[in-house]
Order: structure tokens, then sequence, then C-alpha cells
């Protein structure tokens, strides 16, 4: 008996069920409805088992309880502020910080992000200089050290961590490292077992049930944050790996954006990672005051904001589109992926022709290919409209950065893409302060030498097979 129509139609039966619990119970938005549904009729097979690595959405089960008692003062803080908004009675360091009061109303309204305005922040756009910075602030530790990493790897980096937490735990400082199971999915568990061994404490974020065998691609922890003894806190872009000092032959030079803070938002990020900690671990951290010893250090304001699927907005890329309709003069963005949704966009494009200088820098080598002709897709509709488009050159651009009119902008782990805004747990700092906006603007500037610029002449020479690269990828943006 022939069994192949029995097969097919089987097939054909499943695609059309799935198809079904797409459109009527997953409840998407109609973008990446379609493009669902259209690597079920192209590729029916590969496609139902795509859907269920990369399509399933989270279950109520894995969806984040939060402790309450995170929430207990921060949002008396919260609403103190909130009222002080609208009520024009908000003290603020810099008479600049008050033309933003909106963006910084929506943070606290649906993120209880807390404006903070007594924080130092350096800018690290190097990864030796970066990494020199954090061991050595972990080395001079007496407390606790919180390391949260989408990617740790167990090579030369990644061995000098190691040898730094053991030493530390050794002497009885609290040690506790939160990594990414999937991002880390190459670590060992040799590595994990002799911070372990030293007293030191080691969790990873969405771990499968069989290990290294972990199916869950959406809904990672992409967030990087370190603190150490509640008063210094790291966030930004750089990972743990060899390839962050740029010592990877394939990407050579590794430019990024990651700040070290002193100051209250150092309480800020503090809560951040004992939240994602408490999700991992069946050791809950408590709520103490000695993890959250942050001291007045300098004039800059600041919020720490999250964003992922577990938010009811997204709150990130709610916050990019509130600081690009505000441009008056300029808007510098630096990103390795540019795969914004129609909302941005419009934002951008919006931007572009009321006369604001839209500047986008992306890297000239992809990471990830598909995601790479899905950028220039986008770039394409922005250089129409009159933007400046850079490709960098040096090395591979990770940097995540906004900056707009040498007044506010915004570091950290959100890339402009479908997968950061909606997927993944992201966290970023948005700084309302001239002079880090200046510096990160000079930086970008300092960026262009190492880029060529990238015309609309130049773009609409493309090849027949890379424009038919970037529709496909375009048209499967919304699921990337």
């Amino acid at each position: 008996m022939n069994i192949i129509p029995y097969v097919f139609s089987t097939i054909i039966v499943l695609n059309v069920l799935l198809a079904l619990a797409i459109i009527f119970l997953e409840r998407r938005d109609a973008s990446s409805t379609w493009a669902w549904l259209m690597v079920l009729l192209f590729i029916p097979v590969v496609g139902f088992f795509l859907y269920l690595i990369f399509g399933r959405r989270l279950s109520n089960k894995e969806i984040f309880i939060w402790d309450k008692k995170s929430r207990l003062g921060l949002l008396t803080a919260v609403q103190d502020q909130l009222r002080a908004i609208k009520d024009r009675s908000l003290t603020v360091q810099h008479e600049d910080i008050v033309q933003y009061e909106d963006l910084i109303f929506m943070h606290l309204k649906n993120n209880d992000a807390l404006l903070t305005q007594d924080n130092e922040v350096e800018v690290f756009t190097d990864g030796q200089k970066k990494f020199h910075a954090l061991l050595e602030d972990i080395e001079g530790a007496t407390d606790h050290i919180h390391l949260l990493y989408y990617i740790v790897r167990d090579d030369q980096l990644g061995e000098r961590l190691a040898e730094v937490l053991i030493r530390k735990a050794r002497e009885n400082v609290e040690v506790k490292l939160l990594y990414d199971d999937m991002g880390s999915r190459t670590l060992s568990r040799r590595f994990i077992k002799k911070i372990e061994a030293a007293g030191g404490k080691v969790e990873s974020f969405f771990p499968p049930l069989i290990p290294k065998l972990n199916m869950k691609i959406n809904y990672r922890n992409h967030r990087k944050l370190a603190i150490i003894d509640g008063k210094i806190g790291y966030i930004g872009g750089f990972n743990i790996g060899d390839e962050y000092l740029g010592f990877n032959k394939r990407f050579g030079y590794w430019r990024d954006t990651h700040l070290r803070v002193e100051g209250g938002a150092v309480n800020n990020m503090q809560t951040r990672f004992i939240l994602d900690w408490n999700q991992a671990s069946r050791e809950d951290i408590h709520y103490h005051e000695r993890y959250y010893k942050a001291e007045a250090q300098g004039d800059v304001a600041m919020q720490v904001v999250s964003s992922g699927p577990d938010s009811e907005w997204e709150q990130i890329k709610h916050g990019y589109i509130k600081m690009i309709l505000s441009a008056k003069e300029y808007v510098y963005i630096q990103t390795p992926y540019f795969i914004p949704d129609d909302s941005l966009l419009d934002a951008l494009r919006i931007a572009v022709l009321s006369g604001v200088d839209v500047r986008i820098m992306i890297p000239k080598m992809p990471d990830h290919p598909f995601v790479y002709w899905a950028t220039f897709s986008n770039i394409g509709d922005l250089l129409n409209a009159g933007a400046t488009v850079y490709i960098y050159q040096k090395g591979f651009l990770h940097a995540k950065t906004i900056v707009v009119d040498g007044n506010i902008a915004s570091v950290g782990t959100a890339n402009i893409d479908v997968r950061s805004f909606r997927l993944n747990f992201e966290v970023n700092a948005f700084l309302y302060h001239p002079d880090i906006a200046h510096e990160l603007a000079d930086r970008f500037h300092e960026d262009i030498i190492d880029s060529t610029e990238l015309t609309y002449k130049l773009y609409k020479k493309r090849s027949l097979w890379i424009r038919f690269k970037e529709a496909v990828a375009r048209l499967l943006s919304p699921i990337l």
C-alpha cells in the first residue's frame, strides 16, 4: 500500500491546524502572523518544526511572577515622581531635563523606572578597557558580586573572570553569576563547578529539561549587568568572551558601548538583577539593605528601563520612538541589526522628512546573515527618505546606542529589531545629561572615520541576487 498520500495528507492537516492556532489562539500581530503562514505554506514539514522551536509564545506558567517585596518602597518613590512631574514641581539638576519630562513620565508610569540624578557615568567603547575596569572593581569587592550576562564563555577572558570570582568567594564575598542558557550553551560544567566549589553560586536562565538540548530560542535573557557591593554598576553591550576583546579573527576589532555607573541608578540595576536571579534560582536573594549601598557621586540623570515578553508594553522601543520624535537637530543610531517595525521606521522617516539629521551606523559584516539582509532592506527606505547611513569597517559594531540633540541618550542591550523589542529580556540606561550625550556623539563621529558612507545611489546598484535575499529576509523580518 502506498502510504505517501496519507503522509502528505497528515502534513497538510497539521499545517492547517497550526495555521488556525497561529491566527486565532496566539493573537499575534498581523505581520508576524503572515510571516509564519508563509513559512508553513512554502516549507510545510520544516516550517512545522521551525515554529515549535522559534514560534511558540511563553505559557502562563513561564511568565515571570515577581516577588511583591521587590516593589516595596519603589512604588512610593515612583508615585512621588509622577506627581511631581504632573505638578511641574520635579527638582532637576539640569534645566535641559525639563523638556524630556514626558519621556521620564512614560518610563515611570509603565516600567517603574525611577529617575536618579546623582550618578557618575564612565563610557567604555573598547573591550580591553571595559574588562580591565570590571575585573579591577571585582577585585576590590568586600561584600557581594552580582553578574548577569547573556554570553559567558570559558575562554581566556572567562578563565580570568573565574579566577577572580573564585578568589573572592574564598574571601567570603558573596558571588552570584547568572547566564542565559542559550547564549552560553557552550559553557562547560567544569567552569561552573569550580566557581561553586569555591562557594560561589551559578545559575542559568530558562534551562532545558535535558542539559545541552535547549529548544527555547525565544525569550532569552539578553541583559548584561554587573553590580559590585551595591555601589558600582555596569550596563551595556559587552558579553564575557575573547571576541569582545578583539581576539576573534572573523570579527576583528569589537566596537561596543558599555557604562560604568556609580550613584542611585545602581540600586535600580541591583533590583533588576535580584528579580532575574530569583526567577532562575531556587535560592532567592532576600531584599536586604546591604545590597543597596549606592552613594551620590555625580549629576547624571538616568533611568534603568527593562523590557521583555513579560511586559505589557514594548517599553524600550517606546523610549526609542519618543526620543526620535523629540529630536530637533539630530539622531545618531549605532546598532548591529536594523529591523524596526513600522512604528519605529515611521518615527525615523518622519524625523528625516522634518529636517532632522538622522544618521545610522551598522557593521560591514554579519554575525547572523539572514538578519543582515533584512537590515539592508530596511536601510534602503531611510536612504530614500534622506537619512545618512555608515558602514563600520574597522571590525564588528555591536553597540546599541541612540543620541539625540546632544541632550539625551540610550545605551544598553536592546537592538533595533523585533527580537529585542518583543522576544528577549533587555535592559537599557536612558541618560539625560548633555556631557554624556556629547561624549557619545563624539564617539559616533570618531567611528565615522572608520566607516564608509552608503549612499542611495550605491544602494540602488545592488545585484538582483542581493535584492532577492533582502526581499525574502524582509518578508520574514517580523519573526527573525
